[in-house]
């Protein structure tokens, strides 16, 4: 990974950290439908007029059923299913929780593109199922019923983000990110649009609300999908994907910072078994640099 590669991961890592913190605040308000459809509608109205103001429009005709399995799977069902979860989490939970789209990638990958499954890789996706259950057991909510099925919703997000991964990597070789980010955000927002007229807001949104739909539209949808589909254009879905080593780091600080969760010993170490199990299944030894004379 190459310098600039690198300060885009770390970038997106602190925007996609906050994602879960802007959920946080305005999904119990919104609703995770509302706030899902406002923050690609808005991500995508941004993109759009960047790319007009930059005369770089790209071309939709020809790639249009692509764009819209990205907008579907990368963005409309992850971002919904992690909305709907936070109603019943914490924001670094959700975040932790996040740190497994890597895995389910590597899974897709092996099924999809044939890719092997290693005694390693297989020992880290086992190792990520026991950081999970850690997780789950020693976190910072009780799990009740609901509880358990808003792990099992950020789960199943990890799921569809490691689909998309894969496929954009397949299906969409040459396209530019900004035509990844823009026109997926817009057939994201097309998808949702017949259902926000039965799932409206009863009550108007506070200022702090507005600003969280502002952030997560702006900072966490639109800039962050434009660094990542360039990782995973320029660095491959697999390397794309360990911004969730860094993403759940920023979500739990600022989670502990901003919104004072609590920061619990089962969290760390969950967390800490869920970077190692990644490591494993993601990890590559050094490549060796061969030298022309």
């Amino acid at each position: 990974m190459t310098s600039k590669q690198f300060t885009a991961l770390l970038v997106l890592s602190a925007l996609w950290g906050g994602s879960f913190l802007f959920i946080r605040v305005a999904a119990p308000a919104l609703g995770p439908v509302m706030l899902v459809e406002l923050r690609v509608l808005i991500a995508g109205i941004a993109l759009l007029i960047y790319a007009s103001l930059s005369r770089h429009l790209p071309e939709l005709r020809s790639r249009w059923k692509t764009f819209l399995v990205i907008g579907l799977f990368n963005s409309a069902v992850p971002f919904f299913l992690i909305s709907t979860a936070e109603l019943h989490l914490t924001a670094s939970l959700a975040a932790t929780l996040n740190a497994a789209t890597p895995l389910f990638g590597a899974l897709v990958a092996a099924f999809w593109l044939g890719e092997t499954i290693t005694p390693r890789k297989a020992l880290g996706l086992l190792l990520g199922l026991v950081g999970v259950a850690v997780l789950v057991g020693l976190g910072p909510v009780p799990l009740t019923p609901v509880v358990l099925l808003s792990i099992g919703a950020s789960l199943l997000a990890t799921v569809s983000y490691g689909f998309a991964a894969v496929y954009t990597k397949v299906a969409a070789k040459g396209v530019p990110p900004l035509a990844l980010a823009l026109y997926s955000q817009l057939f994201a927002a097309t998808l949702i649009a017949p259902v926000v007229p039965f799932a409206l807001p009863t009550t108007p949104p506070s200022g702090l609300v507005v600003l969280c739909v502002l952030g997560l539209a702006l900072f966490s949808t639109a800039l962050a999908y434009l660094l990542y589909f360039y990782l995973i254009v320029s660095a491959g879905p697999t390397k794309a994907t360990t911004v969730t080593y860094l993403s759940p780091a920023f979500g739990i600080l600022w989670g502990v910072f901003l919104l004072a969760e609590p920061l619990t010993l089962g969290s760390l170490l969950g967390f800490g078994i869920i970077l190692a199990s990644v490591w494993l299944v993601t990890g590559q030894p050094t490549p060796r640099v061969r030298v022309e004379v």
